[in-house]
Order: C-alpha cells, then sequence, then structure tokens
C-alpha cells in the first residue's frame, strides 16, 4: 500500500512537498534550512553526516511522511550522546559506525521527526514510515537506528514499534501570558528578580547597545560578523565549526523571517551576537559568540533579548539550547527531552536496555531536584496562578 524511498539529498524530494509534511514551528527541519546544509558544505561524508533522507509515499506517488535521516560515521553533532555505546562495540571487537540517525543535523531542539503535516491518518503514516525504516536500517546492515528530539506523542508511537526510548534533559521557558519583560519578573522570588534586573543594567552601564535584527534585514556584513564570533567561540572550545558563512547567507535570503540575529554593539563595532532561529510558536536560540567579554552579555543576548521578543510576538515557548543548570535562575525550567533507539544487535539490545531503565531513573531524579530551584514563587499576589514548566511540572519554590 505504501513505498518508502530513501533520497541522498534533500533536493531529490520536491520543498513544497516536505514543508507541507514539515509545518512552520520547527524551522530546523524545513527544506531551506537542510538544503542550504547540504549545498554549502555543512554536511556530507567528510562530516559524518551523509544524507539518506526516508520518504513514504502512496500508490499514485503523493508524499505522505518523511524524516531527515543521515548515514552516520560519528556521533559529533547529535547531543544525544552514545560515545560509551560506540566504545562498549569497539571493545567487543564489532563496528558501531556506520548507523543511522533521524535528526537536524547539530540542533538539538525538540519537534517532529515523523512528517506527516496535519492530517487524520497521522498515526497510521507515521507507524508505515518508521516500520519501513527499520527494514531500511536491516537492509543496509547497519548496527542502530536513532531518532533524537522526538516530541512526545511521536515517541510514544517508536516505542510501540520496539525502539528503546531515552529521556534527557534541557532547560526550556513557557510563556504564561506574560504582557512585558517586567510582568515575568513579578512571577519571580525578590531575590532572583533583583539579579536579573541588575545583570540588564551592567550590561547598559557598560555601554553596550543590543540590536534585533530578523534574518532578512540582516547585510551580509553583519552575517560575516556573526560567523566569524560563531567560528571563535568553537576555536575557543577546540571544536570544529561546521556551519558556513554562505550556509547562513544562503538561509538568511531563504527564509529569514524564521532567523533573528541578536547583535551587540559598543560604539560603530559588534562585540557580541547570537543566533536563533524562529517557529510559529516558539524561538530556538542556537549559537553565540564574543569578541569582548562583558559582565552579563551573554545573558542578555542569549537569554533575555529572547524573552522579550517571546513576550512581545506571544511565542509560546523558548528553548535556549543544550545543557546550563544556571538557565533556571532566569526562568528556564527543567523539561524532559526524548529520543528513541533500534539497536540491530540483541546482545548489545539488551544491555542498552537495562542501562536505559537505569538512566531514566536518574534523570527523573535529577529533574526534580533542578525543579527545587525555580525562581517562580509559588504564589504570586496579583494572580492565583501557579506558573509550570512544558513538561506540566509546577515549580518549586
Amino acid at each position: 500500500m505504501y513505498r518508502l524511498t530513501t533520497h541522498g539529498a534533500i533536493g531529490e524530494i520536491s520543498a513544497g512537498d516536505w514543508n507541507r509534511l514539515a509545518g512552520e514551528d520547527s524551522p530546523f527541519l524545513r527544506h531551506e534550512f537542510l538544503d542550504a546544509m547540504e549545498r554549502h558544505g555543512c554536511v556530507g561524508e567528510s562530516l559524518g553526516w551523509i544524507p539518506h533522507h526516508l520518504a513514504l509515499r502512496d500508490p499514485g506517488g503523493r508524499l505522505l511522511a518523511a524524516a531527515p535521516c543521515y548515514l552516520k560515521l560519528n556521533s559529533y553533532g547529535e547531543f544525544v550522546f552514545d560515545w560509551a555505546w560506540a566504545d562498549a562495540y569497539r571493545r567487543n571487537g564489532l563496528a558501531y559506525y556506520p548507523k543511522l540517525v533521524v535528526a537536524s543535523p547539530y540542533t538539538p531542539a525538540t519537534g517532529a521527526r515523523v512528517l506527516t503535516g496535519e492530517t487524520e491518518n497521522r498515526r497510521e503514516y507515521a507507524r508505515a514510515l518508521i516500520s519501513g525504516a527499520i527494514r531500511e536500517a536491516e537492509r543496509i546492515g547497519v548496527s542502530s537506528l536513532h531518532w533524537l528530539f522526538t516530541a512526545e506523542d511521536e515517541t510514544e508511537l517508536l516505542g510501540q514499534q520496539g525502539l528503546m526510548r531515552r529521556i534527557g534533559c534541557q532547560f526550556h521557558w513557557r510563556n504564561e501570558g506574560y504582557r512585558t519583560f517586567d510582568d515575568l519578573l513579578g512571577r519571580f522570588t525578590a531575590e532572583k528578580r533583583k539579579k536579573v534586573r541588575r545583570e540588564r543594567r551592567r550590561v547598559a552601564e557598560a555601554g553596550v547597545r543590543i540590536q534585533r535584527v530578523s534574518g532578512d534585514a540582516a547585510t551580509e556584513s553583519q552575517w560575516a560578523t556573526f560567523h566569524r564570533l560563531y567560528c571563535d567561540t568553537f576555536d575557543k572550545r577546540g571544536g570544529m565549526p561546521t556551519l558556513t558563512l554562505p550556509f547562513f547567507l544562503h538561509i538568511g535570503e531563504a527564509m529569514g523571517r524564521n532567523l533573528l540575529l541578536v547583535l551587540a554593539y559598543r560604539g560603530p563595532d559588534i562585540v557580541a551576537a547570537a543566533f536563533n532561529l524562529v517557529g510559529r510558536r516558539s524561538l530556538y536560540g542556537r549559537h553565540w559568540g564574543c569578541f569582548q567579554d562583558f559582565h552579563s552579555l551573554h545573558f542578555e543576548a542569549c537569554y533575555y533579548q529572547g524573552l522579550d521578543y517571546c513576550i512581545e510576538r506571544a511565542l509560546e515557548r523558548f528553548e535556549p539550547g543544550a545543557q546550563g543548570e544556571h538557565k533556571i535562575s532566569r526562568g528556564f525550567l527543567p523539561t524532559p527531552t526524548r529520543s528513541a533507539h533500534w539497536i540491530a544487535d540483541q546482545r548489545f539490545r539488551e544491555a542498552i536496555s537495562r542501562h536505559l531503565a537505569l538512566e531514566t531513573e536518574g534523570m527523573d531524579d535529577y529533574i526534580t531536584e533542578m525543579s527545587r530551584h525555580s525562581p517562580f514563587k509559588t504564589e504570586s499576589p496579583d494572580t492565583d496562578h501557579t506558573p509550570t514548566d512544558p513538561g506540566g511540572r509546577n515549580p518549586a519554590p
């Protein structure tokens, strides 16, 4: 009834068909974004990300479901860490790579990975695509198949298809109907509220001016400066900057309204910048860099400007990126992230399943403990509303 095909380039699939399924809230899954990565050297064999996209079609050829899939030769740029699994394979004389990964490269942001668009047949199409992906993994003989940063409902579907579910944690903000930034701070305890205001004041006192620029309004010079900052951050940390300047220029032109640059100026010069992706309901913080260190500028550019933007645009969520317990005191609460994993080798499947059971228990404890450090008051004097995090938990005092 359905036919699964694989594609070595996203360009083999119609942009209109793909985007119809991808929707508007995950710009990092848009055809333009993935295509720009392929066109401008951000993925490929040399980087260990070989496109192997999945497409489910009906007998007439209509695209019903799809997934951004890659044959991976390493675990770089995934943010769901399986280095220990790869090492265990190596110590037992087995090859862990290549593997298949369903993800948006270098993007630790939650969203649909089984793309079906708005259809009443979503679950049926999703099951067919997941089953087809497993058969494809078996056909090409990879060690494993991994779906990263999956939405909660599709994680359940993946589990029903026999994949092992894994829980991680990030720190996200949820808009509880705030009218202004001060309205948000009014829900903080006095200590945390004063700290945020002091940090914002220090940036202004240093003579740093902040400008928010939509991607379609950014100049080539601003993009070039941001890219130097992006590369400099990786150089300082011993990492590898994989996103090229032509990639940023391409997406700035192709999907500029889905991009937000936060530029920090001192005098006429840009001294720092943060790059964000903008969805229909959510903001996603991605990259940051600075030429000079200023007290609290990272917090202003990467968090407070994003919060201001979300409140102004009535966006529901802000995911500022992976890790970072320091985000809690600034209003970002511990939130589960999800992934699902299929392992070909039965022995390793059983061993990893036992490991994940223990890891999940520990992660649940970690999320509970981190929730106790919420900056939000349990009760606000002018409302009986208690903020909740995106996972539905009430923050502890």
